[in-house]
């Protein structure tokens, strides 16, 4: 019986497990041309090292997941994180860190665009006490004339400079995508980042502040292996969000800047129509108005679904459910609006304070409420 016992105690005691040090997270989209030849390269250049690769997944319509699973059934160091009804780079790399074990995590894109021949010298900064190791391709022997089109060039470098005179950076490329951090460093700022967006190394930089070790390594940046951008005309907006929701002390939300500014475009919108309708058709003025106001109401839903809440896309029935819904909180909003100016003028007479506290309370309304409903997370 002590005999049972004790081989009993010795199953039940955990067997030590020795991790990998060194987490690799990719974030992909239909990337399944790219993936096997990036976790080939990775095996060459990470040969000395105990690593792990986490491909972070915005559930691809290729093949991506199916070639990362098959390569994860032979090696062990590779898993997938499948993301469904949600999108977005920065998103997924949070994730990502937040997922691993290891010691220090190296983000870096599935493209090839990032050289990984330069991860083990970040990964020893990062073992020499750095917090952050940046590949940097704006210091000296860094590059990105190869891998940007003159107007992509020009683009990020307007970013670059812009990210640094507002929001005081200090590094050369707080733009880039490609740097390791150690995880113990990750975890106390990645509560005070951001989902949106995607340029995750900017937003930990701006949340930690002056608390980082951080160094620079140059690299050149290099043309793309094959597929296309993720880049689109949303990453202006995303950005100009960040920046402004950073440099108030993430006091303004980003995703509300983006629901705002696509608002003051909506109002360009019902002018346009209203005119285009009281001098093209014989409708009189109040129907005219309605008809104004539908149409700014789809067009600020459009281009919400498109560009503010794009990891939230409506498509299909979804989007004309979305579209209705939509009406019916911006119509409570109007009601709203209309209440709080008229109280305030009411209090104050100055109409152009009353016009916009009612302007921002029936923002604030449309926002929070079709947050909850319209783009409600499934």
């Amino acid at each position: 019986m002590a005999q049972m016992t004790a081989t009993v105690r010795a199953i039940e005691t955990p067997v030590p497990f020795a991790g990998p040090e060194i987490s690799i997270v990719v974030p992909t989209l239909n990337e399944a041309d790219n993936i096997k030849v990036l976790y080939d390269a990775l095996c060459d250049c990470l040969a000395a090292e105990h690593w792990e690769l986490i491909v972070v997944d915005d559930d691809s319509s290729d093949d991506t997941v199916r070639i990362v699973r098959e390569i994860a059934a032979r090696d062990h160091r590779v898993r997938c994180l499948r993301r469904i009804g949600r999108r977005g780079l920065s998103g997924a790399v949070i994730e990502g860190i937040l997922s691993s074990s290891a010691f220090a995590v190296a983000v870096m894109d599935a493209d090839l665009q990032h050289d990984e021949r330069l991860l083990p010298r970040l990964i020893a900064e990062i073992r020499g006490g750095a917090d952050i190791a940046i590949g940097s391709r704006h210091i000296g022997g860094g590059s990105a004339s190869q891998g940007f089109s003159r107007w992509r060039q020009l683009a990020s470098n307007v970013a670059t400079d812009a990210a640094r005179r507002l929001l005081g950076v200090a590094v050369s490329d707080p733009m880039s995508g490609f740097f390791a951090v150690r995880r113990s460093t990750a975890d106390l700022v990645i509560p005070q980042l951001s989902a949106q967006g995607f340029k995750v190394l900017l937003d930990l930089l701006v949340s930690a502040r002056d608390t980082l070790k951080v160094v620079e390594l140059p690299y050149a940046f290099r043309p793309r292996h094959r597929g296309l951008s993720k880049l689109d005309s949303g990453v202006a907006l995303d950005f100009f969000s960040l920046i402004v929701a950073k440099a108030s002390g993430d006091r303004i939300s980003s995703r509300f800047l983006a629901f705002g500014l696509v608002g003051v475009t909506g109002l360009g919108v019902h002018l346009a129509a209203l005119s285009a309708l009281l001098s093209h058709t014989s409708a009189p003025f109040d129907v005219a108005q309605v008809l104004a106001a539908f149409v700014a109401m789809t067009w600020n839903f459009s281009v919400n679904n498109s560009f503010t809440y794009r990891d939230r896309r409506l498509s299909g029935m979804a989007w004309f459910w979305g579209l209705a819904t939509f009406y019916a909180v911006c119509g409570i909003g109007a009601i709203a609006n209309v209440g709080v100016a008229s109280w305030v003028y009411g209090n104050e007479p100055i109409w152009w304070l009353a016009g916009a506290a009612g302007a921002i309370m029936g923002a604030v309304f449309n926002y929070a409420v079709t947050a909850s409903v319209t783009w409600r997370r499934s």
